[in-house]
């Protein structure tokens, strides 16, 4: 199937059980379950709004295992957008992400204008809690890009993790809502854009 340049792709990386397949499903299908089964690599299809016109939010949800350096780097070369995945039961998962992260700055040189969104699932685990929400905050901020928890169990955040992903993109105009209630206000806000007016 040939890649449409219309495709916006957002990459999910995170150690293995986090729940990088649920929240993907989560935000997808609407559904969880409550086992877990690896992960090899999947690609998820939601239709979005992009530039004004529709186009495919193309979600890769990646192996938590490192056996496969070779397919995380053209991941990270093909995606224009990433979501690093810890679960905050696990201190582990969250120092797992910092090569993933390094091979992301090195792959795609300047981040600054990257959007990446660091993500602390699992947030419904409050007991074990193993990683505390000021510790995201400060990795997010270290490596300056966005931070949020989440539950896919509860289904907390998760559609939210996605707008704001998008909301971070600044090149283009990117929502997951596809011509909503704003319509008319927006077109006439986007005929006015670029008209100059002499007086």
């Amino acid at each position: 199937m040939p890649e449409q340049s219309n495709d916006y792709r957002v990459v999910v990386f995170g150690a293995g059980g986090v729940g990088k397949s649920s929240l993907v499903l989560r935000f997808v299908k609407g559904t969880f379950r409550e086992s877990y089964i690896p992960t090899i690599e999947d690609t998820y299809r939601q239709v979005i709004s992009c530039d004004k016109s529709i186009c495919t939010l193309q979600i890769t949800d990646t192996t938590g295992s490192h056996q496969f350096p070779a397919m995380q780097r053209l991941s990270i070369s093909k995606g224009h957008a990433f979501i690093l995945v810890y679960s905050i039961t696990s201190r582990q998962s969250l120092e797992e992400l910092k090569p993933i992260y390094e091979q992301i700055c090195q792959i795609k040189g300047d981040i600054e204008n990257i959007p990446i969104m660091l993500v602390g699932n699992k947030n419904d685990e409050n007991q074990n809690r193993e990683v505390e929400g000021s510790e995201g905050e400060a990795m997010a901020k270290k490596w300056k890009c966005a931070f949020m928890e989440t539950s896919a169990k509860t289904n907390h955040n998760v559609k939210e993790l996605f707008q704001e992903l998008l909301n971070l993109e600044k090149r283009r105009t990117v929502s997951l809502q596809i011509d909503g209630k704003k319509s008319k206000q927006q077109k006439r806000k986007e005929k006015l854009k670029g008209k100059c007016v002499v007086m």
